[in-house]
């Protein structure tokens, strides 16, 4: 991480960070296109079923993730305040914290997942299709978490093209094994798209080994010397853990949950709807990738700034990648005004189910122009620790406003299933405008810390 003067230097900074942390996402991101793709391909059921167990499993995925990136802020500004021997201990402390998280959410699959399923009424081949899914997807849980934690300390130090050098191995790996186990080639059972889940679970695994082989071995990571020394369970640590990662967490489970939750919904219409609303939500979520890299990237840099004490700088910093975010986003808006049909007919080869994906990635414009606000203000929150009030605001936005106003659109106006994107829309457009407000505050009140401080 280095110290920049200018507007120039600091775009070349925010470039360095971003772009590797965006191939990161969108190779994490394709795991998931390509489980919803090739289980597509193989049949529209097995399409409905893997939709329902990422459906399932996104929210926790990324919710509990959520509270594993407290290590990016914590260690970002460690660094800005030059107090690098206490960086090994947070992540040792968040490796653990990450093995309770995973054994947690197993123990809760164990107990819950049969009643969530049964009580979905779904055709039988998709009830199979995602509860095996999911059952094959647990054995990656553990890496999964783990690989979170080191990742997240990776990106805090700046060696974010080491990230994606990591998870570009994961990608082909991932798309191999889903050729082998959901068509049962070169001798393998035929799984369809349960092979999916499998496929993920064993390439959670590889990911998860080689970050820890090289945040132990790699020369960038020598001086912190993470796993040189012991470190057992901290109650101190894990609570700073939790005081920072858990409104992280909850903030962007909330975000990602009630797109779960209309998914979920969606379960009330048939086969063809399920499956061309996760095909469109499958795109819009790669989209995503976008305003969510730029997150993490403002958090890396912010920090760093504010752990400094430079508020101009940080300052500087997050309406470079805010205005970043909406650019890409109007970019995207055009793709897809264009190009919408070609977009729908990646996940189908079934008429019906092209015609109504390309409906809904109509109504994915707008809401993905309310994420590239909201998402990256909240990643220029973060890097200021101030983390508690985005979690309300999300929840207000999407659970009080957003999904209730889709919910009555869906049922009692002409709109139907697209009612509960109406609502998506409506509750991340008020989450961008309360974000971006906070942000305001927070924003002033450093200015004035920092100046008494002078």
């Amino acid at each position: 991480m280095n110290t920049t003067y200018s507007t120039a230097e600091k775009w070349k900074q925010f470039a360095v960070i971003l772009l590797p942390i965006l191939v990161t996402q969108i190779t994490l991101s394709a795991m998931t296109f390509f489980d919803t793709n090739m289980s597509g391909r193989y049949a529209p059921a097995d399409l409905a079923g893997t939709a329902i167990g990422v459906s399932l499993w996104n929210p926790i995925q990324t919710g509990l993730s959520g509270i594993l990136i407290a290590v990016t802020p914590i260690v970002s500004q460690l660094i800005g305040r030059q107090q690098k021997d206490k960086v090994s201990f947070y992540v040792i402390q968040a490796l653990w914290f990450a093995l309770l998280l995973a054994v947690v959410v197993i123990a809760a699959g164990f107990l819950f997942l049969k009643p969530i399923l049964a009580g979905m009424s779904l055709e039988t081949r998709v009830h199979n299709v995602a509860f095996y899914y999911l059952v094959a997807l647990a054995f990656g849980i553990i890496p999964f978490f783990g690989y979170t934690a080191l990742r997240s300390f990776i990106d805090a130090l700046g060696q974010t093209r080491i990230s994606m050098m990591i998870t570009l191995i994961s990608l082909p790996v991932n798309v191999f094994l889903n050729y082998l186990l959901i068509y049962g080639k070169w001798g393998f059972p035929e799984l369809g798209g349960v092979g999916s889940g499998v496929a993920t679970a064993c390439t959670y695994w590889i990911v998860f080994l080689t970050a820890l082989i090289i945040v132990h071995r790699g020369s960038a990571f020598a001086e912190y010397a993470v796993f040189r020394h012991f470190h057992g369970i901290s109650g101190k640590g894990w609570l700073e853990l939790a005081r920072i990662g858990t409104p992280m967490g909850f903030a962007i489970f909330f975000e990602t949950a009630v797109f779960a939750a209309v998914t979920l919904f969606m379960s009330s219409f048939n086969t063809i709807t399920i499956a061309a609303h996760q095909a469109a939500i499958n795109f819009a979520s790669t989209l995503y990738m976008i305003p969510l890299s730029i997150c993490t990237a403002l958090t890396i840099l912010v920090g760093y700034e504010a752990g400094a004490g430079r508020s101009k700088d940080a300052q500087s910093y997050s309406r470079i990648g805010i205005g970043t975010a909406v650019a890409l986003s109007l970019a995207a808006a055009v793709v897809l005004l264009l190009w919408g049909k070609n977009v729908a007919g990646i996940y189908s080869r079934d008429p019906d189910v092209i015609a109504m994906t390309q409906h809904f990635l109509l109504y994915a414009i707008f809401f993905q122009i309310s994420d590239a606000i909201a998402t990256p203000t909240q990643g220029v929150l973060r890097g200021y620790k101030d983390v508690n009030p985005a979690f309300f605001l999300t929840f207000i936005s999407y659970w009080i406003i957003g999904l209730p106003v889709g919910y009555v659109l869906a049922k009692w106006t002409v709109l139907g299933p697209y009612g509960y994107w109406v609502g998506l829309i409506t509750g991340l457009a008020v989450g961008a405008a309360t974000l971006l407000a906070r942000l305001w505050v927070v924003q002033r009140r450093f200015r004035d810390q920092s100046m008494k401080q002078q």
